[in-house]
C-alpha cells in the first residue's frame, strides 16, 4: 500500500523526470535543427517528413538514450530540495528506515524504467526505421556500405558462396560460385551464369548452372538452364547501413544474430551490444536513483548545487565507462554481454557503497 509520503515522492520523482525530458528534448531539438538546416534547404526535404518522418521520432530516440541520466538529475534535484528543507530529517526523525525511504524511489524507478524497456525494444526501433530512411534519403545518400562485387559469404558454417557482380535493381547476381565442405574438404561445387531472388517463393532461381559432386574418387556434374533453390541469402545481405542495428526491434535483432551464427559468418558484436544495452539501460535506472537518493539526502553546504555537480560527475563517468567498455567489446577484447554490463555491475557496488553511508 502506498501512504501519502509514497506518493508524495513518487509524483515529486514523476513530473520533475518527464519535465526535465521535456526541457532537453526541446534543447536538443534545436540543436539537431541548427545542425541539420543546411541539409534540409539542400535536399528540399518536404516539411511534412521533417517534421513526422525525422523529428518525431528523433525525440524519443534521442531520450531513449539519456533516460538513466535523467533520472540521476531528477533524484538528485528534487531529493537534495527536500534535504535542504529538512524534510528527509524530519521522515527520519518520524521513525522511517532510510530504507523503507527508498521505497517510493523504487516505484518511480520501476514505473521509468518500464517504460524505458517497453521504448528500447519496440517503440524507438520501430520510429528510427523512419528517422534511417529519412537521412539515407536526404542526409547520407551514399551510406550504404555494402558490397555488389566480388562479394564472399557464408549461407552456413559449411557453405559459402561467391558473387562476382550483385544488382540491387532487382535482386540478381552474375557469376556465382558455391562451395560445400565437409571436414574440411570440398564436397560439391555450383557454378551459375545469374541467379535472381524470388521473395514470394522464398527461393532462388539459377540460369546456365552446372554442380560437380565429388564422393570419395568419384566426381557427378549435373547441368540445366534453369532451377529453383534454397539459399541461405537474402537481398538484405547486400545492404549494409551505419547503426542499422538502431532500427530493429528486439524480436528482429535475435533473429539476425541467431541467422548470422547458424551461418558461421561472424559480425554480429554491435547487433548483440545493442540488445544487451537495451535491457541493461532499465535496470541502470535503479542504480542511478539510489545513488541519487543517497548523495543528496545529506543536508550539506553548497546545497542542491553541489548535489547537481556530483551527480553530472558521475553520470559522466558512467558514459565514460560504458563507451570504453563498448570499445572493447566491438573490437573483440570484451565479450558483448560483459561489455554492456560492467558499468551497471560497478555502479551497483558504487550504490551499495553510498547507501551504507547514507544519512541514516
Amino acid at each position: 500500500m502506498l501512504k501519502k509520503l509514497d506518493r508524495y515522492i513518487i509524483k515529486q520523482y514523476l513530473s520533475t523526470f518527464f519535465f526535465l525530458a521535456l526541457v532537453a528534448s526541446m534543447l536538443a531539438g534545436v540543436v539537431d535543427f541548427s545542425d541539420h538546416v543546411d541539409d534540409f534547404l539542400k535536399s528540399k526535404a518536404p516539411i511534412k517528413e521533417i517534421v513526422f518522418h525525422y523529428y518525431l521520432n528523433y525525440f524519443p530516440y534521442i531520450n531513449g538514450l539519456l533516460w538513466p541520466i535523467y533520472s540521476l538529475i531528477t533524484v538528485i534535484f528534487f531529493t537534495s530540495r527536500m534535504a535542504y528543507n529538512s524534510e528527509i530529517i524530519s521522515i527520519l526523525n518520524a521513525g522511517t528506515s532510510f530504507w523503507r525511504l527508498l521505497y517510493p524511489y523504487i516505484v518511480a524507478a520501476s514505473i521509468v524504467a518500464g517504460i524505458n524497456l517497453l521504448m528500447n525494444t519496440v517503440l524507438i526501433p520501430q520510429g528510427n526505421k523512419k528517422k534511417t530512411e529519412f537521412e539515407n534519403t536526404y542526409f547520407y545518400k551514399n551510406n550504404d556500405k555494402g558490397k555488389t562485387r566480388n562479394v564472399h559469404l557464408f549461407t552456413s558454417p559449411n557453405s559459402k558462396i561467391y558473387i562476382k557482380r550483385y544488382i540491387k535493381r532487382d535482386s540478381s547476381a552474375q557469376d556465382v560460385m558455391i562451395e560445400g565442405f565437409k571436414d574440411g574438404q570440398v564436397t560439391s561445387i555450383l557454378f551459375a551464369d545469374k541467379i535472381k531472388c524470388l521473395p514470394e517463393e522464398g527461393k532462388w532461381r539459377l540460369k546456365n548452372y552446372y554442380i560437380r559432386t565429388f564422393k570419395g574418387l568419384r566426381e557427378e556434374i549435373v547441368e540445366g538452364t534453369e532451377l529453383d533453390t534454397v539459399i541461405n541469402l537474402l537481398p538484405e545481405d547486400f545492404i549494409a547501413f551505419d547503426n542499422a542495428q538502431d532500427a530493429m526491434t528486439s524480436r528482429e535483432l535475435t533473429t539476425h544474430i541467431n541467422r548470422q551464427r547458424s551461418r558461421g559468418a561472424g559480425g554480429t558484436a554491435s547487433y548483440e551490444i545493442e540488445m544487451h544495452r537495451r535491457y541493461a539501460q532499465p535496470f541502470t535506472i535503479f542504480i542511478l536513483t539510489l545513488i541519487g537518493v543517497s548523495l543528496a539526502s545529506r543536508k550539506i553546504r553548497g546545497g542542491i548545487g553541489l548535489h547537481l555537480a556530483l551527480g553530472l560527475g558521475i553520470g559522466s563517468l558512467y558514459i565514460f565507462m560504458f563507451q570504453f567498455s563498448k570499445t572493447f567489446s566491438i573490437n573483440g577484447s570484451l565479450p558483448p554481454s560483459l561489455g554492456v554490463w560492467i558499468p551497471s555491475i560497478v555502479f551497483s557496488f558504487v550504490a551499495l557503497y553510498l547507501i551504507s553511508k547514507a544519512q541514516k
